[in-house]
């Protein structure tokens, strides 16, 4: 069943007047309504604009209606080809305009935009749901699932069958008429809560500014910190005086160098205060009714919880064994994150101050006793780190592992002006994808890093439809004299999403709802975390982290301070990261359709696990977009848990060599291309010989 429709992406889909005017456009100029005429069929973003979206939309929806209607109207009996097979290959305007708008509504939105998404979103999921309960339609899948031991289907086909059957009965087809009715309603007023929420939390990061006017307020902060905030401030109307804002390159590095302690306490809880500040962009009852919706809806389709109802199709099954694994990991971090709190204690202690350590100060902190420890801090690697060095050493671990090869196009049109386009070939020099990378903050785009699948790859009618992928960051900017000089945090991310990426443009499938990224949650990002410790290895390190004005490599005595150091911090690091998928595992195994005070619940939450108070959760409700307004819910655990899996799996090249031909040729064929066409511990067990085993990650984190 079509992932973008049916598993619900829950902000895509919409109805307008097809055939009518819109603006100065009429429905012959919509670039949507004829083949792309462009390199590969790549979306013509100079010609689109946002009142072709609407009709787009429209016709879409008409079109997969008819389609639905020919496959339940069929006179033949139910098969896999006239049913099942044909609902997939339904929906292809809808898909392709889809992946579009949803690109760029992260990436570059505007408030037509944003109008048109808050109008989407009940139109999709009602849409969805017409589909999903169709009852002569689920008649003919089922028939077809009855007889599924009976049939001579692929692997491929058997996953399929399965899939679309299983989807069909959880979203409601089975139901009764008041059930399916009161389920039409939670899907849509889920899928307008979850725009406003990701709207509000983009608004919030917008809004705040901290602005600087007295030249002694910097103490402390780095000349290229600085001159990112000038350039900020110019950018802002502000020439003279220096801003500060919430998006992570100007956040956490005033985190950690301002020795204006007040200045830190003020940044860090406009940080954590984002979506409950009680004005008109606030999240808190949004988080809470988007929650106890989740329950009420959990329950009408017969499963105890909204986590049952998630993890039924993960790897972990159950909310029990994801607690057991966070539990697993919690004690050992957070015995970690209090002897690292100590030392920063007594660093305070030594410098003859009399306060306690808080949650604003811990960054500062953690950069003194880093380089006091290991004569390292992030703003001597930074030279080293600049950004196209950084993305092409991940171009090259690709090509050193698989063959694949990147090169530039100018031909291409981009969506915006910060916008770099690539086209991947493989090793035979065939062509395999279009890579877009965006790495830049911008007030017109969401914060963090992702990747999107602008069009999903598959195989219709023999020909081999190849992806069109873009990788998302928020990474620092270039300032006046100087080129993106990234942390190396931001490198690790650079790679993290890369390898999402690498799945989408390897990916080697029959059907576009298994392809590339459309695994199990839990699944999911093995392949773009596994990328990182090519990121974090001393050799691969050597190869492109070169120095941006002399061009030379990191020296070794530089890698070998990173190396005694690697695991700093980590205690920090995993206990702030299992906080929020605790927090998130709470909302979700609630039984009781009721809505909660979401500060309190979260306050709750946290003296349950026993956090203490130096650290705050890395994200709390109202602003933790993963779960409300993301695909997360129930699932913000899967980080941790594909942790286990990336780190098992990068142990088969250590075993062998980092870019043993034979170990990547069986990643790429067993994990990569195969998407998800099996179970998805059946493909690991096939890469591997084994199940993953926990005392990698433990290992690699020092928790062992």
């Amino acid at each position: 069943m079509k992932k973008a429709i049916l598993i619900v992406c829950l902000s895509i889909l919409v109805c307008a007047a097809c055939g009518k005017k819109t603006g100065e456009t009429t429905v012959m100029d919509n670039p949507f309504f004829s083949e792309f005429a462009t390199p590969f069929g790549v979306p013509p973003f100079d010609l689109i604009k946002p009142e072709h979206y609407m009709p787009a939309f429209e016709r879409g929806m008409a079109e997969q209606k008819k389609e639905v209607g020919a496959i339940t109207s069929n006179a033949a009996p139910p098969t896999f080809a006239n049913t099942v097979e044909a609902l997939e290959r339904s929906g292809a305007l809808l898909n392709k305009v889809a992946g579009v708008f949803n690109n760029m509504t992260s990436s570059n939105t505007n408030e037509e935009l944003q109008k048109i998404d808050k109008e989407l979103a009940p139109k999709l999921a009602q849409h969805g749901d017409d589909i999903a309960m169709n009852a002569a339609l689920f008649a003919r899948v089922k028939a077809v699932y009855d007889q599924k031991d009976r049939l001579a289907l692929s692997t491929e086909e058997a996953r399929l069958l399965e899939e679309t059957y299983k989807d069909f009965v959880r979203g409601g087809a089975g139901l009764p008429p008041d059930k399916q009715a009161r389920l039409r309603q939670v899907n849509e007023e889920l899928s307008v809560l979850a725009v406003q929420f990701g709207e509000n939390i983009l608004k919030e990061n917008n809004a705040f500014e901290l602005v600087i006017d007295n030249e002694a307020d910097l103490a402390g902060l780095p000349p290229a910190v600085t001159a990112g905030a000038a350039d900020a401030a110019k950018e802002r109307g502000k020439p003279g005086k220096w801003v500060f804002t919430l998006h992570k390159p100007s956040l956490i590095p005033f985190l950690q160098y301002s020795e204006k302690r007040e200045l830190r306490e003020k940044m860090f809880k406009a940080y954590i205060h984002r979506g409950a500040n009680g004005n008109e962009l606030d999240n808190t009852a949004l988080a809470s009714k988007e929650a106890a919706l989740r329950v009420e809806r959990a329950g009408l389709l017969g499963y105890k919880t909204h986590a049952d109802y998630v993890l039924e199709k993960n790897m972990a099954k159950t909310p029990q064994a994801v607690y057991d694994f966070l539990g697993k990991l919690w004690k050992p971090a957070l015995v970690r994150a209090k002897a690292e709190a100590a030392d920063m204690q007594a660093l305070i202690g030594k410098e003859g101050r009399d306060f306690k350590l808080e949650p604003w100060d811990w960054w500062y902190y953690a950069e003194k006793v880093k380089k006091a420890k290991y004569d390292l801090d992030d703003n001597a690697l930074r030279p080293y780190f600049q950004l196209e060095n950084v993305r092409d050493g991940a171009f090259m671990v690709a090509n050193k592992l698989y063959g694949i090869t990147f090169t530039e196009r100018a031909d291409i049109p981009k969506y915006h002006d910060d916008v770099r386009v690539f086209e991947v070939k493989d090793a035979d020099g065939s062509h395999l994808a279009v890579l877009y990378v965006d790495y830049y903050p911008r007030a017109s785009k969401q914060g963090g890093a992702w990747m999107n699948n602008i069009r999903e790859q598959s195989i219709r009618d023999g020909k081999d439809i190849r992806p069109v992928i873009s990788n998302n960051g928020n990474f620092s900017k270039p300032t006046a004299g100087e080129p993106a000089l990234i942390s190396y945090e931001e490198a690790l991310t650079l790679f993290h999403e890369f390898g999402h990426a690498l799945h989408g443009i390897l990916t080697r499938c029959k059907y576009e709802s298994l392809s590339g990224t459309g695994v199990p949650r839990d699944f999911v990002e093995l392949c773009s975390q596994i990328m990182e410790n090519w990121a974090a290895d001393p050799e691969v390190l050597k190869m492109y982290a070169k120095h941006y004005k002399t061009g030379e490599p990191i020296p070794d005595a530089l890698l070998e301070r990173m190396q005694k150091s690697r695991f700093f911090n980590q205690g920090f690091e995993t206990v702030e990261y299992l906080a929020a998928s605790f927090l998130d595992m709470d909302w979700h195994t609630r039984t009781e359709a009721k809505e909660l005070d979401t500060v309190k619940f979260d306050a709750e939450a946290m003296v349950r696990i026993g956090l203490i108070p130096e650290i705050v959760s890395r994200y709390l409700s109202p602003y933790f977009t993963h779960i409300f307004s993301g695909g997360y819910s129930a699932g913000y655990y899967s980080y941790i848990w594909a942790a286990v899996l990336d780190s098992d799996a990068f142990q088969a090249f250590k075993e062998t060599s980092l870019f043993d031909r034979a170990t990547a040729e069986s990643f790429r064929m067993n994990i990569l291309e195969r998407g998800g066409t099996e179970d998805p511990m059946v493909l690991y067990k096939r890469f591997r010989g084994r199940e993953p085993k926990i005392e990698p990650l433990l290992k690699k984190r020092g928790l062992d």
